[in-house]
């Protein structure tokens, strides 16, 4: 998965209007959302516009993707109006199991990338054998408001209610050999959805989903490393051990062997060309 998709913006997908505004957002990944944002009478026209709002997002230096519903309900007749537009990415809603997968797969003649969307609690439990279900899984996305009714509680700015599905997520994630996208800050205030897309860093996510355009920005600033930090660590580190000391320290912390690590790996990969953003069309 390319680390220049820190951002992942869903976008409805009849809304011409919102569709110009998603390539102006600055974010990474645009979705095409043919499930909660579109309701199903609109459905026909968003999957009709897919192949102009592909194109104008790959225009404009994002990846494309589109969100479909469930298989089997409507998810096949999705497929059937937006392969023709060629999404980089297809993501399916309320993922359960690996089977659900493996369907998606074959009803996309493993030609293209996918990313399940667990929005459930079996789903959450699920996460590592869905994860692994497909070679063509790059990444999962943890869903709120779904996942939120399931538990039986309610979304609040403060989002103690998914704090455990998120710690959760992620390490499911990381077992499966996956990326994990954060679930979306679904409230209008921007400097909430900045302080929530730092805390997804502080637990370790790379990737955060948004439904608001104006945020895209405020989540890749959140969602790129610090390679100022990474370098002082490697150099506090390597001084440590020139001098014969097992550890260093920056700022009072402690350094060791795994930070040391992590943040020559960091540094490393920052130092490679970045993938394209976009597969070859063909």
């Amino acid at each position: 998965m390319p680390v220049n998709r820190r951002s992942w913006l869903f976008v409805p997908g009849a809304d011409e209007a919102a569709h110009r505004a998603a390539a102006r957002s600055g974010a990474d990944v645009i979705i095409l959302e043919l499930e909660d944002f579109t309701p199903p009478q609109l459905r026909p026209k968003a999957r009709a516009l897919s192949a102009q709002a592909l194109d104008g997002w790959r225009a404009a230096g994002a990846v494309a993707a589109v969100r479909i519903n469930p298989l089997e309900s409507g998810g096949r007749e999705d497929l059937a109006g937006v392969l023709a537009a060629r999404p980089d990415l297809i993501l399916m809603s309320k993922v359960e199991r690996a089977e659900q997968v493996k369907s998606l797969e074959a009803a996309t003649g493993g030609a293209v990338d996918l990313v399940p969307n667990v929005e459930s609690a079996a789903g959450l439990v699920n996460t590592v054998s869905i994860g692994k279900a497909s070679r063509r899984v790059v990444a999962l996305l943890l869903a709120s408001e779904d996942m939120v009714a399931d538990l039986g509680t309610v979304r609040t700015r403060g989002g103690a209610e998914l704090a455990y599905a998120r710690a959760r997520f992620l390490v499911e994630c990381r077992a499966a050999g996956v990326e994990a996208i954060d679930c979306p800050y679904t409230f209008s205030d921007a400097k909430g959805a900045a302080a929530d897309a730092r805390y997804a860093r502080s637990l370790g996510y790379r990737m955060k989903s948004v439904v608001d355009p104006t945020h895209a920005r405020a989540v890749n600033k959140a969602m790129t490393p610090d390679l100022r930090r990474a370098r002082r660590i490697v150099a506090a580190f390597e001084k440590a051990r020139a001098k014969g000391k097992e550890r260093g320290s920056i700022d009072g912390a402690l350094i060791e062997v795994p930070v040391y690590a992590a943040a020559k790996r960091l540094l490393e990969s920052a130092t490679h060309k970045r993938p394209p953003r976009q597969r070859k069309r063909g």
